[in-house]
């Protein structure tokens, strides 16, 4: 589709709604139609102006087919342009992640299978973890502000989710190769005044006050800090200066990220005469409305220590029916046709697609050698098998010390994760969900002691049919 608008005029803004699953395969051209989606030219000033052409879009990119097709695209920037740019030869894009926490969750699992596909479309991704920008606090999708983190902590939190992303992608000095790069290393040299004279003058109060993340916080009379205001423009920033740095063309984010990106996209512009472009996916929600990630127990962690790999394969295996077919799409690389196959299932035999949904989606964050154990553990939990293996369940240790005075069954639920404080798990046992191996808990008041363990070195605790854990008795 040829435009003749001006770099950030020509923006288009592509708004997916959810889209039925293409019939060619991944290799064939496809086509974004008027009828598909709604067109929209992002213009230089707030507005928005609907676009008058039904000319069809052709994907040529196999990143962007792939995208369209798994449900990854959301808005994008002068969407004909990128796909040129895409198919020309290797873009460099980025995709930032705060340190607000010592793990991601399943949340940010969308973001990073998005790099891992562009990564292996042949271009390069780059992770921009927010050192600096977590000294801030993104407002997007927030009622308060966020909690101010040390540097300490910022710090700790990073150790704690770089390492997550060697998982999938591959990092080097290659062409394609991953690249990880922290925005502190520029953000906290700058000097105020000199910032806001080069850079402020190109922002104004009156499109910042129209962003969603800053409207939804006046409506709800909730503070807003000046710092966190700021935001929006150190993001911009990093834009810039990626751009400059790394010719990184392409940001990606959530859809809430959209107006900034945008806002980097003008940057650009307005500053060094680029032409650069913005990628938003979906913020996804389960079919019951809640936000993924989160469950009535608490974040899907992606971190090991956080989360066990049997506990992350139940919550795959765990996915409502309603769900498995575009979490098959987006959390696995499954092809087209195995996951046609998959979503036309029935009745009980959609447990079979929830079963692979489960191992694809594990083996990709934990590696394939875990999958044995859990289904080993699955099996003699949940099927009646033979198998005692359980290995694969969290597990805490009790000291001889501790055992010889006893610790209360309630504790060693909470330290298990399996329930978030003492009134939970005695709600617990009282709806008689609570067993030690297997045998109901009809005292809350239990104590687990040295007779606890006499049949072993090790005891399991139960949180009805599908949260269980191991007590080990260590000398």
């Amino acid at each position: 589709m040829a435009t003749t608008l001006p770099a950030l005029s020509r923006a288009v803004r592509v708004m997916m709604r959810p889209l039925p699953m293409l019939s060619v395969p991944r290799s064939s051209r496809c086509y974004v139609t008027k009828s598909d989606v709604l067109h929209r030219v992002a213009m230089s000033a707030d507005a928005v102006a609907e676009a008058t052409t039904d000319t069809d879009i052709e994907l040529k990119s196999s990143f962007l087919q792939t995208m369209w097709w798994r449900g990854f695209l959301k808005d994008a920037t002068d969407l004909a342009e990128l796909d040129s740019e895409l198919s020309k030869g290797c873009v460099v894009a980025y995709l930032g992640f705060d340190a607000t926490a010592s793990s991601l969750h399943v949340g940010s699992l969308l973001q990073i299978m998005l790099l891992r596909h562009y990564q292996q479309c042949g271009h390069k991704p780059v992770v921009l973890i927010g050192g600096g920008t977590t000294k801030v606090g993104d407002p997007s999708g927030k009622d308060a502000s966020r909690q101010l983190l040390t540097q300490e902590a910022i710090q700790s939190n990073i150790d704690g989710i770089s390492s997550v992303f060697s998982k999938f992608l591959k990092f080097g000095d290659g062409e394609t190769d991953a690249v990880m790069i922290n925005n502190d290393d520029w953000l906290s040299s700058l000097q105020y005044l000199d910032f806001l004279r080069d850079y402020g003058r190109h922002f104004t109060i009156n499109r910042m006050l129209s962003f969603e993340s800053v409207k939804q916080r006046l409506a709800r009379e909730s503070p807003l800090s000046f710092l966190e205001f700021n935001y929006m423009i150190l993001q911009a920033y990093d834009f810039l200066e990626l751009s400059r740095r790394m010719d990184v063309k392409l940001q990606f984010g959530g859809s809430d990220q959209w107006g900034n990106i945008l806002n980097g996209v003008e940057l650009g512009r307005r500053v060094d005469g680029n032409q650069l472009f913005g990628f938003t996916a979906p913020l996804l929600t389960t079919s019951d409305g809640k936000k993924m990630g989160k469950t009535a127990d608490g974040a899907v962690w992606l971190n090991a220590d956080l989360l066990s790999p049997y506990d992350y394969w139940q919550f795959w295996r765990n996915t409502a029916d309603a769900d498995v077919g575009r979490f098959l799409k987006i959390f696995t690389e499954l092809p087209q046709d195995k996951i046609a196959e998959l979503e036309g299932l029935q009745g009980a035999a959609i447990n079979d697609a929830k079963a692979i949904l489960a191992d694809e989606a594990t083996a990709l964050l934990h590696g394939e050698e875990c999958l044995e154990q859990i289904r080993e553990t699955a099996k003699a939990l949940f099927a009646g098998g033979s198998s005692t293996d359980t290995s694969a369940l969290p597990r805490i240790t009790l000291t001889a010390d501790e055992a010889s005075e006893g610790v209360g069954v309630l504790e060693l639920f909470i330290r298990l994760e399996l329930g978030k404080s003492k009134s939970e798990v005695r709600r617990l046992v009282s709806g008689g969900g609570a067993r030690l191996n297997d045998v109901k808990i009809e005292d809350p008041a239990l104590v687990v002691g040295v007779d606890s363990f006499s049949s072993g070195k090790e005891i399991k605790l139960s949180s009805g049919k599908k949260k269980h854990g191991i007590v080990e008795l260590v000398a």
